[in-house]
């Protein structure tokens, strides 16, 4: 009798044994399968710039629907921007300008950020003006200084352009107030202005969908205050690379002309009624041998 007891004891104590196993295995897995999710999660940040938010709409367009990917997108301004990329709190930045924007930022994180090379070139900051006005030089500007009502409309304050613009009314001693805003609120008070022909100076950018709806010009800058024509760049948090090698073989892939980035920008603003992923989402089926370039081939 004991020792079919002692039998019986023995196979209870074994099965809670393999119970307990079994429940600790699924219990790695789930771990496993969160650690995976988790890997598989790209995070992309934003500034409301026209060029930023249909680049980083079209790259999760594709990282989700073309490479499997999460991802999770946060707006901000530039220098929440900067910061969270240096501290590893997001990942990817498509709209880093070099080498004059946004110097200042990454000489502050140096080492606490990595370059994945060019997206765009030849973009080009400066004060812009409709073409119907008389005036060609930033030089020109205090002799209208009554007309504009002394004020330059400018964009989000920790904006790269910004910090031009003071440096250029100090440097031609410019009699005016550079007025604090976004990107929005700019063409919005362009449009109003080219709506009734009334003179408007704006700190502006290009690429942006602006050069395609109204005449614009940039003033001549002969200080060189704004610099030449500037080149995009994908910016990532240090080790990204290391982290994700897949989706930085797209980003180092990625780049976008004059043509690809205005139409994009272009169809985002003429519909607006649509969210912009909805918007990239149509852009990446019409132009899908161009976007299929960019994704890496499985090997």
């Amino acid at each position: 009798m004991m020792n079919k007891k002692l039998k019986k004891i023995v196979v209870l104590a074994f099965s809670i044994i393999l119970i307990i196993g079994a429940l600790s295995g699924c219990g790695n897995t789930i771990g496993d399968t969160n650690d995976k999710e988790s890997k598989r999660t790209v995070k992309l940040v934003y500034v409301n710039w026209a060029e930023g938010i249909a680049m980083t709409n079209l790259v999760s367009a594709i990282l989700q629907d073309k490479m499997g990917y999460k991802v999770d997108m946060k707006q901000g301004d530039v220098g929440m921007v900067f910061t969270s990329l240096s501290s590893g709190d997001m990942d990817v930045f498509l709209d880093g300008w070099l080498p004059l924007t946004h110097k200042d930022y990454m000489d502050k994180y140096k080492g606490k950020l990595d370059n994945l090379g060019v997206n765009f070139e030849n973009a080009k900051i400066g004060l812009v003006v409709p073409s119907y006005m008389n005036i060609n030089s930033i030089e020109e500007l205090n002799g209208i200084k009554d007309e504009l009502g002394g004020k330059i409309v400018g964009i989000d304050a920790g904006a790269g352009i910004m910090k031009v613009t003071n440096k250029a009314i100090k440097e031609y001693n410019l009699n005016y107030e550079l007025l604090e805003g976004s990107g929005a609120t700019m063409t919005a008070m362009l449009k109003k202005a080219e709506d009734k022909k009334e003179p408007i100076v704006v700190t502006g950018w290009k690429p942006h969908w602006k050069f395609a709806t109204w005449d614009l010009k940039f003033l001549d800058d002969p200080k060189g205050v704004f610099g030449e024509t500037e080149n995009i760049y994908t910016i990532t948090r240090t080790g990204f690379e290391k982290d994700m090698p897949e989706v930085a073989q797209f980003l180092k892939n990625f780049k976008m002309n004059d043509q690809q980035l205005g139409s994009l920008m272009g169809d985002i603003k003429d519909n607006d009624s649509k969210k912009p992923i909805d918007v990239a989402r149509e852009w990446m089926k019409n132009n899908e041998e161009l976007v299929n370039s960019w994704v890496p081939k499985s090997e």
